[in-house]
């Protein structure tokens, strides 16, 4: 039972409120269903290459500090997942604090950290 309550789909907002992502944990979806990212049980967030983005905050939003000091080592990401069919609504966005200074929402500000499998900064160029 509790198995199932982790597999629900949790959408996932920005502090503008709007829907930017999904959990279906520990895998976190984009909303077309593609495959974007990968949450841990004590709620840190790592794109598909395990390089880490922030952490997920209880509202939920993806968040993160501007400024990272040290470079967090990679972690093996967990089996790709299949592609998912998404909800064709979410519930409407909790009211969502503001951010102090240096703290950023990934989704909103840097959205590119968290890429599909055939994109990214870090993919190989096709010869």
């Amino acid at each position: 039972m509790v198995q199932d309550k982790l597999r629900k789909p949790v959408p996932i907002y920005t502090t503008l409120g709007d829907w930017s992502a999904i959990l279906v944990y520990p895998y976190i979806y984009n909303t077309v269903g593609e495959w974007i990212g990968w949450v841990t049980a004590d709620r840190q967030v790592y794109n598909i290459l395990g390089i880490y983005v922030g952490w997920l905050t209880v509202e939920p939003r993806i968040l993160r500090r501007r400024i990272i000091e040290d470079t967090l080592p990679r972690r093996e990401p967990p089996e790709r997942p299949s592609r998912i069919r998404p909800p064709a609504t979410v519930p409407l966005p909790p009211m969502m604090a503001e951010l102090p200074f240096e703290i950023i929402d990934v989704l909103e500000d840097e959205p590119e950290l968290l890429h599909t499998i055939d994109a990214g900064e870090l993919k190989e160029d096709m010869d």
